[in-house]
């Protein structure tokens, strides 16, 4: 008897292009949504648990809250040595509760994975369908550049560490714009939804 598992999407974009916004709609047409830095941020949080391997790799970075993301950045950031050594902790915990997520929703049609750095980590390769959202650059600045704390300096550091807008559209097997209103990218999700249907549901 064959089975039959979900289509997974991968969901990514760079900074300022409306991702969260684009993953809460899929959710709100009933995909299953898996946020991989939610994830992150309750494996590092208060009872989290990677917060003693953490603290015994990198000591004085934990607190009753969880990490201290700054203090941890402080170490990791810049020093490809202890961000790998970072990476070694958080990926196999975040793999498992990738793991779990799908096995929660092994009978959805869709499931999506909500992956800020889907390309440059090589998750492209997990997922059967990428979704990429897009805007156009003058419109992602201004975004950016309304959040609290953020400069010019900081949104271009950023942006340098992301693999390009256009190279990502260029990889995509669906692109969502979200440089006009918010019915449009509605339209453009729904389309996605409509276009996966069971007859594409792979086997395992």
């Amino acid at each position: 008897m064959t089975v039959r598992r979900p289509i997974t999407l991968g969901l990514t974009g760079s900074i300022g292009m409306g991702k969260s916004t684009v993953a809460a709609m899929f959710a709100e047409a009933g995909v299953p949504v898996f946020d991989a830095d939610a994830a992150v941020h309750a494996l590092q949080g208060a009872d989290g648990r990677i917060v003693a391997a953490i603290e015994a790799a990198f000591p004085g970075t934990t607190g009753p809250n969880g990490v201290d993301r700054g203090a941890l950045g402080a170490i990791v950031l810049g020093d490809p040595a202890e961000l790998a050594r970072l990476e070694a902790i958080v990926h196999p915990a975040v793999g498992e509760e990738r793991a779990a997520f799908l096995a929660r929703h092994a009978d959805a049609p869709i499931v999506l994975f909500d992956v800020p750095l889907l390309f440059e980590t090589g998750g492209e390769s997990r997922v059967d369908r990428v979704v990429v959202v897009s805007a156009p650059p003058e419109i992602q600045r201004a975004r950016v550049l309304k959040r609290s704390g953020m400069t010019p300096a900081k949104l271009d550091a950023i942006l340098a560490r992301q693999l390009p807008d256009q190279e990502k559209v260029a990889r995509a097997d669906f692109v969502v714009p979200t440089g006009g209103s918010l019915d449009a990218t509605r339209r453009a999700v729904a389309a996605i939804i409509a276009c996966l249907d069971a007859r594409e549901t792979p086997l395992s």
